[in-house]
C-alpha cells in the first residue's frame, strides 16, 4: 500500500478507535483555570476563553462523538481558544475533526508538543480555495509560539490570517492535500527548522498540482523570516501568490531546501524579497519569479530542472526549455543575482525576458546585475531578452551548450565586464533623493555617498523608464509629464557593481477637489464607507482621501464628491485626472470596469466616462500594485474612455470600483482635479 494511503487509513481508524473507546460529553469542555487531561480518558470539543492558564493534555485524545469515513466530510474543531492571552496547550492530540486547533483574537499562546494529524483532509479536491481547514488555524493571533507539534494528513496544516509576530519551529506540518503553510495578511512571523515537505494535491499522470504547495504566502504577509525549513516535494516548494494585487514583500529566506517541486521549488510574484542559500534543485524550475521586481538572490542553488527524467511540466522558453532561475511573464525592475549556483538545468541557468507580446514595449527585464554565479552544463549560462541595463560580471561560465550569454533579441545597455584580478567584493550604492517631484521642477539624486569596501574609484550610470541617461555622481533633472518613473543607478568599482533605485512619482500641481472628507458619501445601500484624510499615504498635499469600505456589499459602489458651494463650470476643462491607490482582499479582485467615473450637473444630467477596460486589473505598471496609478480622464473621451451625455457644469463627481467579492474594500483619491 502507498505510505500516505497507509497512513491516512490508520488515521481514520485511530479515529474511530478513540470515538467508540468512551462516551463523549454534547457539549464542550470550558477550560477556565490551570487543567492536566487524564491520559488513560478520551475527550471532546475544549473551548478557552480565559487568560494565563495551562492545559496539559498529558497525551490524552480529543475526538468527536463520531467520525464519517471521508475526511473531506469532518466537522467541528477539537480546541477553540478564542480571546485570551497567554494561554499555554501541550502534551495532547486531536483527529477527526475540521480543525485541530482554532485560535482567534489571542495573544501570547504556547502550542508545544502536540499533534494535529487526521483532520479535515480533501486529496480529490479541485482546483480553488476550500475553506480554513485541517491542522492549525490562527486568525488575529499575535506574538505566539508552535513548537514541536504535528499537523500531516490534513488539508492546511497550519495557517495563519492576520496573524503577526508569530514562532513556528521544529514542527512537522508535512504530507498535506493543500498547504502546509499558508500566510494570508501575516507579518514579521519568524519560521525555522519545520518540515513543510510534500504539500501537494496531484492524482498521476497530472501536471500543476492545483496550486497546492508546501508553503503558501499572500495578501499583505510582509518582513517574515523563513529559516532552515524543509520544503521538498510540494506543488510548489514555496509559493508567493498574488491574485488581487496585493503584494507580500520584504520577506527574507534563508537555508530553505525546496528542491524537487512539480513545478517550481520557488515560485513568487511580489516585489522586494531576498533569497539566502536556498536549494531549488530537481523542479520543473528552481526559481520562477514573474513580476517580482526588486528581488536579491545571493548564494542559492537551482541546479538539475526541468530534465527529461524529472520534473518538466510547463516548459516556456524555446525547445522545450526550463531554467535555473527565471524571470519571466512580469516586469523584474532592480534585481540582484549574486553568488548563484545553476548547473544541469534543461534551457538556461540564468533567464530575464520582458514581454513576448509586446516585444518588451508594455515592459521589459529592467536593471539587473548578474555576477559571481556558477553557470554550468545549462543550455544557455544567460538567456536574455526584452532586456535593458543589464550589468554581467564575473560568472563562471563552463560547457553551456549554446552560449554562455545569449542575446535572444531587444537587450539594451548590457555591459558585460572583465574580470579583474583582486576584486571579490562589490561597491555599496548610496542613492539620496526624492520620490515624489513635482512636473517642471529640478530634483536632484545623489550618489556621492556610494563607497567601495577596497576603496576603488567608482563610477556612476544612471537610467530612467520612460528613457533618459546620465554619468556621474549626481543627476539633476525635470520631468515634464506627470506619471510613473523608473530611476535606476549602477554603481561599479570596475569589477563588480551594486544597484540603488527610485520608484518616482511625477506629479502635477493642481487645484484639488474633494480634500474634505465630510463632502463624501456613496451610493450603494447595502455597504457603508468612512473616509478619513491619510496624512501618511499621500501624494499632494497634506493628505490623501481614504476611503475604508466595510461592509462592502461586492457589487458596484460609487464614491460620491459634493461641490461644497456653487456647480463648478466646465469652460475649458479638457480632462478629469486622479491619483488611485487600492487593497482589495478578494480573490481575484475586480469585475467589470474600473473606475466608473460619473460626472453630474446641477440641473441632475450626468457625464458618464467608461473605460474600455478594467484598469485596475490592467496597470499601466507593475509597482501600481502596492504604489499608486494615475488617470487622466478626458472629458469628450477618446479610443480608451467612452463619454455618454453632458452636463453643463459639475454638481458632483462619482468614482465607481466593482468587486468579485465582499471582504473589506480600501481605496486611496488623491490629485482629484478637473484641468
Amino acid at each position: 500500500m502507498n505510505p500516505l494511503v497507509r497512513s491516512a487509513c490508520c488515521s481514520l481508524a485511530f479515529a474511530a478507535a478513540w470515538a467508540g473507546a468512551c462516551a463523549l460529553a454534547a457539549d464542550p469542555l470550558i477550560v477556565t483555570a490551570d487543567l492536566e487531561l487524564d491520559p488513560t480518558r478520551t475527550y471532546g470539543a475544549i473551548v478557552i476563553r480565559t487568560s494565563n492558564i495551562t492545559l496539559d493534555g498529558r497525551g490524552a485524545r480529543i475526538v468527536p462523538e463520531s467520525t464519517p469515513d471521508d475526511p473531506a466530510k469532518f466537522t467541528g474543531t477539537a480546541i477553540l481558544i478564542e480571546g485570551a492571552e497567554d494561554v499555554t496547550i501541550r502534551n495532547l492530540s486531536a483527529a477527526g475533526w475540521e480543525r485541530g486547533l482554532h485560535a482567534k483574537h489571542s495573544r501570547g499562546l504556547t502550542v508545544e508538543d502536540c499533534d494535529f494529524s487526521g483532520n479535515f483532509h480533501d486529496p480529490k479536491f479541485g482546483w480553488g480555495e476550500n475553506g480554513r481547514r485541517g491542522g492549525i488555524l490562527f486568525e488575529g493571533v499575535h506574538s505566539s509560539n508552535l513548537r514541536r507539534c504535528r499537523a500531516n494528513q490534513v488539508w492546511d496544516a497550519c495557517a495563519l490570517f492576520d496573524s503577526n509576530d508569530n514562532r513556528l519551529e521544529h514542527n512537522d506540518f508535512s504530507r498535506t492535500s493543500n498547504t502546509c503553510l499558508k500566510l494570508w495578511n501575516a507579518s514579521r512571523n519568524e519560521v525555522s527548522d519545520n518540515k513543510l515537505s510534500y504539500g501537494i494535491r496531484k492524482d498521476p499522470g497530472e501536471v500543476h498540482a492545483r496550486d497546492s504547495t508546501s508553503v503558501l504566502i499572500e495578501s499583505g504577509s510582509n518582513d517574515n523570516r523563513f529559516l532552515n525549513n524543509d520544503c521538498r516535494y510540494g506543488g510548489d516548494g514555496i509559493f508567493i501568490r498574488v491574485l488581487n494585487q496585493w503584494v507580500s514583500t520584504g520577506n527574507y529566506f534563508e537555508g530553505n531546501d525546496c528542491s524537487y517541486a512539480n513545478n517550481n521549488c520557488v515560485e513568487a510574484w511580489s516585489p522586494e524579497n531576498t533569497w539566502v542559500r536556498n536549494k531549488a534543485n530537481h523542479g520543473s524550475y528552481g526559481f520562477w519569479l514573474g513580476a517580482s521586481d526588486r528581488n536579491v538572490l545571493i548564494d542559492n542553488e537551482a541546479s538539475y530542472n526541468g530534465l527529461p527524467d524529472g520534473n518538466h511540466n510547463s516548459p516556456h522558453l524555446p525547445g522545450e526549455g526550463h531554467a535555473g532561475i527565471v524571470f519571466m511573464f512580469g516586469p523584474s525592475s532592480h534585481t540582484v543575482l549574486r553568488g548563484n549556483r545553476c548547473v544541469g538545468n534543461n534551457g538556461a541557468g540564468i533567464a530575464a525576458i520582458g514581454d513576448l507580446d509586446s516585444r518588451g514595449r508594455k515592459w521589459n527585464a529592467f536593471h539587473w546585475i548578474i555576477e559571481q554565479n556558477a553557470l554550468e552544463q545549462n543550455r544557455w549560462g544567460i538567456y536574455l531578452q526584452h532586456a535593458e541595463m543589464i550589468d554581467v560580471a564575473a560568472n563562471r561560465f563552463a560547457d553551456n551548450r549554446d552560449g554562455d550569454v545569449f542575446n535572444a533579441g531587444n537587450v539594451v545597455a548590457l555591459t558585460e565586464r572583465p574580470q579583474v584580478e583582486g576584486i571579490d567584493l562589490p561597491p555599496v550604492g548610496r542613492l539620496e533623493g526624492p520620490t515624489v517631484v513635482e512636473t517642471d521642477a529640478e530634483a536632484t539624486f545623489d550618489a556621492s555617498g556610494s563607497s567601495d569596501p577596497q576603496g576603488r574609484p567608482l563610477s556612476f550610470q544612471w537610467r530612467t523608464q520612460p528613457p533618459g541617461s546620465a554619468e556621474g555622481p549626481t543627476w539633476t533633472r525635470t520631468f515634464a509629464e506627470p506619471g510613473f518613473q523608473r530611476l535606476a543607478l549602477t554603481v561599479s568599482n570596475g569589477g563588480l557593481s551594486d544597484l540603488a533605485w527610485r520608484d518616482l512619482y511625477v506629479v502635477r500641481p493642481v487645484q484639488e477637489l474633494g480634500t474634505d472628507p465630510g463632502k463624501w458619501d456613496w451610493i450603494d445601500p447595502h455597504s457603508e464607507v468612512r473616509f478619513h484624510a491619510d496624512d501618511r499615504t499621500r501624494l499632494l498635499g497634506e493628505t490623501s482621501l481614504r476611503a475604508d469600505v466595510a461592509p462592502y456589499s461586492g457589487g458596484r459602489i460609487m464614491l460620491r464628491w459634493t461641490t461644497p458651494d456653487a456647480p463648478l463650470a466646465l469652460d475649458g476643462r479638457q480632462h478629469l485626472s486622479v491619483w488611485l491607490k487600492t487593497r482589495n482582499e478578494h480573490l481575484p479582485a475586480w469585475q467589470d470596469v474600473n473606475p466608473l467615473v460619473v460626472l453630474t450637473g446641477s440641473d441632475g444630467g450626468e457625464l458618464r466616462l467608461v473605460p474600455g477596460e478594467d484598469l485596475l486589473s490592467r496597470l499601466p505598471y507593475n509597482e501600481a500594485r502596492e504604489g499608486w496609478m494615475f488617470l487622466t480622464v478626458p472629458l469628450a473621451g477618446n479610443e480608451l474612455w467612452t463619454a455618454e451625455g453632458g452636463i453643463r457644469d459639475v454638481r458632483a463627481i462619482q468614482l465607481g470600483f466593482d468587486s468579485w467579492g465582499a471582504p473589506p474594500l480600501t481605496i486611496w483619491i488623491d490629485g482629484l482635479a478637473l484641468e
